[in-house]
């Protein structure tokens, strides 16, 4: 599906726009530049050879990038330079173009632009067109347990500890049990007071 560009430019992301250009000097040579950061050759008096290589170079960057579905029209960001004599409405899919003009030979333009600029765009040909978008299936949640279910209980570490912590009170703890020594030294005495009695009146 295609987005109206007047509607929703918010939308949309800058079209990418690739330029390569020869440029002379004033020693006779000429040297290759490119508006992305790429490794160029040096200053050379060969011209033809650096027309090749910048028509290859164009052409690596055209094989390396994917058009993007939602990209705006590089050309409406020049107020339409390309085709100053035909004004249209940008539309349409979104196609990469590369725009060079042999009278000149010595710049090359690739472009993303829309479906209604680019047959207006002089000396352009088409390399690229952008898929058409779809839509990721969303991922189904995760199964939840059934409602009703017994919650499973804690795990209880091993080992005993002695209760601790706020609210806890010694005096509330139960009396630990007595133990009897062995050996009868539990049992109760005789009273000596009574055998006493008995011997002072024989």
């Amino acid at each position: 599906m295609d987005l109206p560009y007047s509607e929703s430019p918010a939308a949309r992301r800058p079209g990418r726009t690739w330029t390569v250009r020869i440029s002379g000097h004033s020693d006779r040579t000429a040297s290759v530049t490119c508006s992305s950061p790429c490794a160029m050759p040096p200053r050379s008096r060969d011209l033809a050879a650096l027309r090749r290589f910048a028509e290859a170079h164009i052409g690596a960057h055209a094989r390396a990038a994917t058009v993007h579905a939602d990209a705006a029209c590089a050309c409406r960001q020049t107020q339409c330079a390309s085709h100053e004599g035909s004004q249209v409405h940008c539309m349409g899919s979104v196609l990469l173009v590369l725009r060079h003009d042999p009278a000149i030979a010595q710049v090359w333009n690739l472009m993303e632009v829309c479906a209604a600029c680019a047959p207006l765009m002089t000396h352009t040909r088409v390399l690229g067109r952008a898929l058409p978008r779809t839509r990721t299936p969303s991922t189904p949640p995760a199964p939840t347990a059934a409602a009703g279910a017994p919650a499973a209980a804690p795990a209880v570490p091993g080992g005993f500890s002695a209760p601790s912590g706020p609210g806890f009170n010694s005096a509330d703890a139960p009396p630990a049990p007595s133990r009897r020594r062995a050996g009868g030294h539990g049992r109760p005495q005789p009273r000596q007071g009574r055998r006493d009695q008995g011997r002072s009146r024989g």
